[in-house]
């Protein structure tokens, strides 16, 4: 389970998180940030990420993906990242962590995929924030865990443990 759920990144509250101690953010790139075929950063994203420079918030954007797709994305915005992170493993998480200089605790995940970011996210002790992906394609290797991803959905629902619909975001 996340920590968070938001419908997207512009909805979440970095002023209530810095007054949590949080001090950087871990992201993941596609259907997070931007649609997964999105080469470029939106001006809409662009600018979230200067309202992270304002906060004081580092970042690091860790993806799955190959570096060729994650550095063309990252280094026109000049944003740090860890390509092929293998998620949900824990070894990028803490890479990131140690490169911001930051501990677990002091970090949020945000992420489209509960079996990627969330999943590892959680297991590396970082509080999770997921988002409604950005766009309702995927590649054909994300349609497996999304079709997962809406059975366990159901089931916690069928349980009352998801009430997002009913909010903004769930803390």
């Amino acid at each position: 389970m996340p920590d968070q759920y938001v419908k997207s990144i512009y909805e979440i509250d970095f002023t209530s998180l810095k007054t949590k101690g949080i001090k950087a953010v871990i992201t993941d790139l596609d259907n997070t940030l931007v649609e997964w075929h999105r080469a470029e950063a939106t001006p809409e994203v662009q600018d979230w990420f200067r309202h992270l420079d304002e906060y004081g918030l580092k970042v690091t954007i860790v993806s799955n993906n190959n570096e060729r797709r994650v550095r063309a994305f990252c280094d026109p915005e000049k944003r740090v990242f860890i390509h092929s992170a293998k998620k949900p493993r824990r070894k990028a998480f803490r890479q990131a962590c140690e490169r911001m200089q930051v501990k677990p605790e002091e970090t949020v995940v945000i992420g489209d995929q509960i079996f990627t970011d969330v999943l590892g996210g959680n297991r590396a002790g970082i509080h999770t924030i997921l988002v409604v992906p950005v766009t309702q394609t995927d590649d054909w290797m994300t349609k497996a865990n999304r079709k997962m991803e809406r059975f366990v959905l159901r089931k916690l629902k069928k349980r009352g443990l998801v009430k997002w619909e009913d909010t903004k975001s769930n803390e």
